[in-house]
């Protein structure tokens, strides 16, 4: 049997809108902006199971529970996507590619900074864990049966004592692993709005710098006919002149 930990004092250490099981399961899963049969997940053999709205204090929370608890070593992506936020592709990007000034280096979410979390944190999760994703599942059934295929494939506890990190409950906009409350379904659409006001002055700066590259070389055609028409004139001066 692989050897177990103790998880932190008092986890999950982040409280929210989300269902634990055995402690001891290597198993976390995160069922990203789906509403699944959580306790059916944790029944399956889960150590928690939510959902995960946000691409920022969402994905904190869900970090804060994982490392406070060594026995968790892979963490399931399952459900549908969440338009705007992409916290389930931020997860990845963030487990993969770690953060540079506190923004989620290769992230399409609209707003992927994480203020709570060091440098330590995040090493913290990228060795304790693996990601799994079959996100866009929503079959319980399927969830369930890669549950038990991780557990047959757990390596034991993390070779190093429960992280604690003090999160605020203030905002709600996430959830699975770690959700303070249900996120308002106006912020999923003002984070889609977000990103593609983004999207559009990027479009509007490359039509800037299209338009001047086109004003250049339009400027560039009418300077080079001009001076052609004087060198002509020049020669045909000089060819009359040398007649006469």
């Amino acid at each position: 049997m692989a050897d177990k930990k103790s998880p932190a004092s008092g986890w999950p250490i982040v409280q929210g809108d989300y269902h634990t099981g055995d402690a001891n399961s290597p198993v976390a899963v995160i069922t990203m902006g789906s509403h699944l049969d959580e306790s059916a997940i944790c029944a399956a053999g889960a150590a928690l199971a939510g959902s995960c709205k946000t691409e920022n204090l969402g994905i904190e929370k869900i970090v804060a529970n994982i490392i406070s608890n060594p026995n968790i070593r892979f963490v399931l992506l399952c459900g549908t996507e969440v338009k705007g936020h992409l916290s389930g592709q931020s997860i990845e990007a963030m487990h993969k590619n770690g953060v540079e000034g506190g923004k989620i280096v290769g992230s399409g979410g609209a707003i992927p900074f994480l203020e709570n979390l060091t440098a330590e944190h995040i090493k913290r999760f990228q060795e304790q864990v693996e990601i799994v994703n079959i996100m866009e599942s929503e079959d319980v059934g399927q969830i369930s049966a890669k549950i038990n295929e991780l557990k047959a494939k757990d390596p034991g506890a993390f070779g190093a004592d429960p992280i604690v990190i003090q999160i605020s409950d203030d905002d709600g906009g996430s959830a699975g692993g770690a959700e303070a409350g249900e996120e308002e379904p106006l912020t999923g659409e003002m984070a889609l709005i977000t990103a593609r006001m983004k999207f559009i002055q990027m479009m509007v700066t490359d039509i800037g710098y299209r338009t001047r590259f086109s004003s250049g070389l339009y400027g560039g055609k009418i300077e080079g006919l001009m001076i052609g028409l004087i060198v002509s004139f020049v020669i045909l001066g000089a060819l009359f002149y040398g007649v006469m």
